[in-house]
Order: C-alpha cells, then sequence, then structure tokens
C-alpha cells in the first residue's frame, strides 16, 4: 500500500500552500512560471545537496496541473514521486529548463501512484503533476535522491509477472524500425545492439496485456521503465540518444502473460513524437495547416458539432471577440466516453475533463478573454463513437 507517513527528520521539508511560487517567467520553458520550489524557495530546492527528500502537499482542480521546481548543482540520480489521497490518480512529467519533457509516468509507483528514476545533469527542472481523469484531487509529491526514502512502493511484480530467465537469455530483437510480437511467457526479453550514439524510441502496445518496459545497458545496468505512456501502453524516448552498445528490454504484463506484446524499436522521430502528443492532446497543435484543426468561426451565444471521434484528437478552434465565459461540453448520451481538452493559442491548456458529474459527458467552463481558443475532442477508451461537441458563450450582465 502507498505510504503517506512522514518521519519526523523530513517535516521540515513538507511545504504545503506557503511553498514560495516562482518568480522568474522563463524557468522550463514558461511551464514553471506558477510553479511552487520543493524546498520551499530556490536555495532550498537542490536536491544534489537536500539532507532528506523534499515534499509537498498539492491540490489539483479540475483540469489544472501543479508544477513543482527544483535544482541540481551537479550531476544527480533523482527519483520523482506523486501520490494521490483517496482514489486520486496523479500522472507527472519532468521537464528540463526549456520545457522538454523529460519522461512521463502514470502509475510505476503502485497503487495509481506515480514514480520515475533517472540521472539528471546539473540545472533547473519542473516535475508536473495532473489529475489523470481531469478531476480535482489531493496529493503528495516528493523529489529526491535514488538513495532517500522513496514516497511510494513502486510496482509489485511478485505475483508472477516477473520475466522468467534473464538478459543472458534475450532474443534477438532485429533491425531498428520493425516491431515484433510476442506474449511474456514465450519472449520476456529482447537484446539489440546499437553502433553508436543513437536516439531511440521503444514502444510495447497492447493494453488489454497492459505491458511495463525496461531497458538495462551493458553489464545489465538499469537505464529506465515505463508503464501506461499511452493509455495502458508502455513507450520510452532517449531523445540525446543511447551509447554504442547491446541492450536488454525487459517486458512484463500487468494483466495476462499470454496475450501478444507488440514491441517497436526504431530511432527518435522529433516529428513523430509530436504528432503523438497532438493526437492525445497533449499539446495544443499550431494553426499553420500542418495539423488539421476546423475552425468553427466566432462564437456569439452557442454552437453545436457532431464529431465521429476516435482515439485520436479530433481539433477545432473557435474566437471569442470579447472576454465572457466559455462553456464546452462532450455529449455522447453513453453511447461512447468522450474526453475534452481546451488550449488558448498560444498552447496553455485552460481545461480538460474526461467524466463530469455521474456519467461519461465530459464538460470545461472557464471565464476567458478576447482570443482563439482550441478546443479537442476524442473516445476515451479507443475505437469510434458519435460524440456531440457543445459550446456557449456567456457575457456578464450589465
Amino acid at each position: 500500500m502507498t505510504r503517506f507517513t512522514l518521519k519526523t527528520t523530513a517535516m521540515a521539508a513538507l511545504m504545503l500552500s506557503a511553498a514560495a511560487p516562482a518568480i522568474a517567467q522563463d524557468i522550463c520553458g514558461g511551464f514553471g512560471s506558477n510553479g511552487q520550489w520543493i524546498g520551499g524557495d530556490e536555495a532550498s530546492s537542490d536536491i544534489t545537496t537536500a539532507d532528506v527528500y523534499r515534499e509537498q502537499m498539492a491540490l489539483v482542480l479540475g483540469g489544472n496541473e501543479y508544477v513543482s521546481l527544483f535544482t541540481l548543482s551537479a550531476p544527480t540520480d533523482v527519483r520523482v514521486e506523486a501520490a494521490g489521497r483517496g482514489s486520486g490518480d496523479p500522472i507527472i512529467d519532468l521537464l528540463d529548463s526549456t520545457g522538454g519533457i523529460i519522461l512521463s509516468d502514470d502509475d510505476s509507483g503502485g497503487n495509481a501512484a506515480s514514480r520515475a528514476e533517472t540521472t539528471l545533469e546539473a540545472g533547473t527542472y519542473c516535475m508536473s503533476m495532473r489529475s489523470y481523469d481531469g478531476g480535482p484531487m489531493t496529493a503528495f509529491v516528493r523529489i529526491g535522491r535514488q538513495e532517500q526514502e522513496p514516497l511510494t512502493d513502486g510496482i509489485d511484480t511478485s505475483g508472477g509477472s516477473d520475466p522468467a530467465g534473464s538478459c543472458e537469455s534475450a532474443t534477438p530483437y532485429g533491425d531498428l524500425g520493425t516491431s515484433v510480437s510476442a506474449s511474456v511467457n514465450d519472449t520476456p526479453y529482447w537484446s539489440f545492439t546499437l553502433d553508436g550514439q543513437t536516439p531511440i524510441t521503444i514502444v510495447a502496445e497492447n493494453e488489454s496485456a497492459d505491458p511495463v518496459i525496461t531497458l538495462y545497458g551493458p553489464g545489465e545496468t538499469y537505464i529506465d521503465e515505463n508503464d501506461d505512456y499511452d493509455g495502458l501502453n508502455s513507450r520510452l524516448d532517449f531523445i540525446d540518444g543511447l551509447a554504442a552498445g547491446t541492450y536488454c528490454l525487459a517486458v512484463t504484463s500487468l494483466n495476462d502473460d499470454n496475450m501478444p506484446i507488440t514491441v517497436s524499436i526504431s530511432e527518435y522521430d522529433a516529428e513523430e513524437a509530436l504528432r503523438a502528443l497532438y493526437a492525445r492532446g497533449e499539446a495544443a497543435p499550431p494553426l499553420d495547416g500542418s495539423i488539421p484543426v476546423t475552425d468553427l468561426g466566432a462564437l456569439t451565444s452557442r454552437l453545436r458539432q457532431d464529431v465521429s471521434a476516435t482515439e485520436d484528437v479530433t481539433w477545432f478552434s473557435i474566437d471569442f471577440e470579447d472576454a465572457g465565459l466559455l462553456v464546452v461540453e462532450a455529449i455522447a448520451n453513453g453511447n461512447s466516453d468522450p474526453w475534452l481538452v481546451v488550449y488558448d493559442d498560444l498552447g496553455r491548456q485552460v481545461g480538460l475533463n474526461d467524466d463530469y458529474g455521474d456519467g461519461l459527458d465530459s464538460l470545461i467552463a472557464a471565464r476567458l478573454q478576447a482570443g482563439t481558443y482550441i478546443i479537442g475532442v476524442r473516445q476515451y477508451e479507443g475505437g469510434q463513437g458519435f460524440i456531440r461537441l457543445l459550446a456557449e458563450r456567456y457575457v456578464r450582465a450589465q
């Protein structure tokens, strides 16, 4: 079970709403402008020299994100975690000083908690946390060195989902850019060799199996792991590249070891990765025509748009000519499960929602200034579904 008890020696590290917000506007490319220093201030947020982990309690309102800021004064092995209270299910993103996503995680902490371990160079970083279903949530976030006490238990695979064998018996993967498919029982380990420094993307797909992937380097040195990057599928991106050598990929299943899992290992494609972010609704598409965005024109009072939605986001834009309240609903009448997001034209998220009220329909309400706004809608569980999109604008009474 995920633990929330804090040791007395670490109580000074627990920063609640009194934590100092960031003043600089360019932290993590602007994503950290409203963030909180994990240690209360910048000087106390250097994880490299911290005597104990740093921790905060975070309140996430519907569709918003909580951003924790920290620094490293030297290269450091760090652990970032988030654990929701009650039924809270956090998702975390680790961002570098430019706002680039280093890693993302959903359930690697176990019990719906998030956890990731990696090695980072000296610099300033942001850990962004949001609720998986877009609803309100209270959670603890913790950032520390890997030798310090973790917040979460990690994934417990003692129930039989540990792969049999070892990297020594790994099956050769083949050429980069191809895909292979096998169950965990048949092929729990894959090996591949790189001739030189190569940026790599590794994907494991079959949501019914719920795969988890773990990458080991030469000498079976642990590098990284992932669970639930895209739905229940897993993905690892090594943007800066992996050095020449032979690598081992362990594949486990959190659901059924007999189900086939498709593994793809290819060179990292920045444009493909960006398109995937747009398809999942995790970033707003540009309005330059490179990504299809249907212009619905000026929203004066009320408009309706029918959408044949898939698991990839369908995008629309609307114009707000004056300040007012925007209410957007994705209505399926019980025939599907819509997911909804709204961004401004600079790519800042205005709101996100999955299930509103007691049903599966989605709703976002936000006060907006004049401008162009981008609405994304998709079918949450994959497949195809008919969704009716409703947008309404309300103005202040005179």
